[in-house]
């Protein structure tokens, strides 16, 4: 087991980008090759020890041998993790944007909020916030009509708007509250909010599931009441209690369910 070590020293102004800091890329990297190497700054590159003391302790034959420890406030750092496909990182501070975007494997735990676009387009692998994240988790980037695809994000905190956009498989899972438009242009998947939801979840999605076990602010007109179901099973998981069912977004033929707590949501009984 390799253990790498990244300890911030100095915080940058301009973000930092660590697309190519995954253990896939540096799994057989010793210490002098960090000291070596030039981080993207903007548009330029500079010496990666002039913003963090570096270690590295043991070996590894892969890069699923390989832990990344980055220490200190990372919220000036872009991109962590983004399109690893194995090993583990764990951030002890914020992240910036696009934290574990297009991941296909492995795991990332970020022990405090990140910035906008966190999993974005992940395939595969666990992404998992302990604090708040902001807009676009899990979503497609601008343009592009394909979000996440599988692999798992866990929140504890709260989510931004718009989270999940064009999910099209795998699992968001949000402790908190949620902003407007969680799975937006949904086409599979799931997504699972325990918090309160502000308003319209599911606008234009044509399948997959989400469900709310808080207080729903307002309900898109697209979605249909079809049924009240107890303890239901949704995508393998079971749960407990009595839920309000709904299919839509009719405005694009989707058929989408979106399951209310009838308990918290007895406005729309």
């Amino acid at each position: 087991m390799k253990t790498i070590t990244l300890t911030l020293k100095k915080k940058s102004q301009i973000a930092l980008e660590f697309d190519e800091l995954i253990p896939d890329k540096v799994f057989t990297w010793e210490k002098a090759d960090f000291e070596n190497y030039q981080v993207p700054v903007g548009n330029r590159r500079f010496p990666l020890t002039d913003y963090f003391d570096i270690e590295v302790e043991g070996t590894a034959e892969g890069p699923e041998e390989v832990k990344m420890i980055l220490e200190g406030d990372f919220g000036r750092v872009k991109y962590i993790g983004c399109k690893m496909g194995a090993g583990e990182i764990i951030v002890n501070g914020d992240a910036d944007l696009h934290c574990g975007a297009e991941m296909t494997g492995g795991k990332i735990t970020v022990n405090g909020d990140a910035e906008s676009y966190a999993g974005r387009e992940m395939k595969g692998g666990e992404l998992e916030i302990m604090g708040n994240t902001r807009e676009f988790c899990g979503c497609s980037y601008i343009g592009d009509w394909r979000g996440m695809s599988g692999g798992k994000i866990t929140l504890h905190g709260n989510a931004g708007k718009q989270l999940g956009e064009c999910l099209s498989g795998g699992e968001i899972y949000v402790k908190g509250d949620c902003d407007i438009l969680a799975g937006i242009h949904m086409s599979k998947g799931f997504i699972q909010i325990d918090g309160d939801v502000t308003r319209w979840p599911g606008g234009q999605m044509k399948n997959g599931n989400v469900l709310i076990n808080g207080e729903l602010g307002m309900l898109l007109e697209g979605f249909v009441y079809d049924e009240i179901v107890r303890d239901p099973v949704i995508d393998g998981k079971s749960f407990s209690g009595k839920y309000i069912k709904y299919t839509g977004d009719l405005a694009v033929n989707g058929k989408g369910g979106l399951y209310l707590n009838a308990e918290k949501n007895r406005k729309y009984l």
